[in-house]
């Protein structure tokens, strides 16, 4: 896997940040465009155990429009939303992503959130389901609504200040600076939550921007056929520390995203040490080290091999919960990485509730199983998935 860097740029400290790329390129007819990708990070905060805020859409603003209506905004066509997204997770480098756009050069004056009111269905860190929307968890372990003021109906906004034009053949780097400490606000007497966001806007060299390709090997490596694109392949950047504390942090997963229909990816670093790992159905999986530095921008071209596939179900039980709860299950793989392992599947599954996934047996079938609830002792299950066939494993926390 080759990749070339390209131009190194100075750093800048951040503290909550929304990571905002643009991207230019030329573009036939006599105009030119460019992409607007943007990310979310966070730093440590520990006036909380976690700050949920859900974002039902991204939009910017270009100069020259409507200020007041909605003349003039654009959303980022591929932003999965409703997201409920822990700000305090996204901590030492973690980005999730929140889309991109392509736009025509010229200047964009305003970025926006859309604050939703209905949260998504993946659980919180008690592993429960999210009891609000946008809501606190406090040190002793209470959930406490926030409300958002006018963020449902005009958005949380954010200007731009010059920062966000776009320019031919040109990469501006931006965040936006969103202090998570300052933006909670407690109402006086009352003790309602208020979030009031303080954000602003700063140059984001001090990470490093990852603009690559996922392909289908050419007939598994023979010659006479081209490589094609891999559309929805996953690509993330893991972490495998082996000293960790429980063995459910022995792999974290950094920043994850998706390719699109020509097999392109980006993802957003912060600079140091990871394993690049790409997956995809019926495919199997690849991973590769990836050393970063600030203001590099990569461009790793990523090549997977078909292979079968089996298929991995049970169900999962945890005693002793008096409301529903979630256990965490993440499917993991030695790799020629100096023996590191990878995750190449994960879920969360609601007790009670069976589970079914595929994982694929090539390189080897062999697969570490590591289920995780909280307040339980986190479990590990060595298993060989039979090609094409089935294979039960129930999960049971006592």
């Amino acid at each position: 896997m080759d990749w070339k860097p390209q131009k190194e740029k100075k750093m800048n400290k951040i503290l909550l940040t929304l990571a905002i790329l643009f991207i230019g390129s030329g573009c036939s007819g006599g105009s030119s465009s460019g992409t607007l990708s943007l990310g979310l990070t966070d730093s440590v905060n520990e006036n909380y155990q976690a700050v949920y805020v859900t974002i039902d859409e991204v939009q910017v603003h270009r100069k020259g429009e409507a200020q007041d209506s909605e003349q003039g905004w654009l959303s980022l066509p591929d932003y999965d939303g409703p997201q409920t997204i822990d700000l305090l997770k996204l901590r030492d480098g973690v980005v999730s992503g929140l889309g991109s756009i392509n736009l025509e050069t010229g200047e964009y004056t305003q970025i926006r959130l859309i604050i939703g009111t209905s949260p998504d269905a993946l659980p919180n860190i008690q592993c429960h389901s999210h009891p609000f929307a946008n809501y606190v968890i406090d040190g002793d372990g209470n959930a406490l609504e926030m409300k958002v003021p006018s963020g449902e109906q005009t958005g949380v906004k954010v200007v731009c200040a010059g920062l966000c034009d776009i320019n031919e053949n040109q990469t501006t780097e931006l965040i936006l600076d969103f202090d998570a400490e300052k933006s909670v606000v407690v109402a006086g007497n009352s003790g309602n939550i208020n979030l009031k966001p303080t954000i602003k806007v700063l140059t984001a060299d001090d990470f490093t921007l990852l603009l690559g390709t996922v392909q289908k090997s050419p007939n598994n490596g023979e010659d006479g056929e081209a490589a094609t694109p891999l559309s929805g392949a996953v690509v993330s950047a893991q972490i495998f520390n082996p000293n960790s504390a429980d063995l459910k942090d022995e792999v974290r997963v950094i920043s994850k995203t998706s390719t699109n229909s020509n097999g392109e990816f980006r993802l957003l670093l912060k600079p140091g040490e990871y394993n690049l790992v790409a997956t995809a159905e019926g495919h199997a999986p690849h991973a590769m080290d990836l050393n970063t530095s600030p203001g590099e921008v990569l461009d790793p071209l990523i090549n997977l091999s078909t292979s079968s596939t089996g298929t991995v179900n049970g169900t999962v039980n945890i005693a002793g919960i008096t409301e529903p709860t979630y256990a965490l299950l993440s499917f993991r793989q030695g790799t020629t990485l100096a023996g590191e392992l990878i995750e190449v599947e994960s879920m969360d599954v609601l007790s009670g509730n069976s589970y079914s996934t595929g994982l694929p047996t090539e390189p080897t079938p062999d697969y570490q199983v590591v289920a995780s609830a909280c307040e339980k002792t986190t479990q590990e299950n060595d298993i060989t998935v039979p090609p094409d066939g089935i294979l039960n494993l129930d999960i049971i926390f006592p």
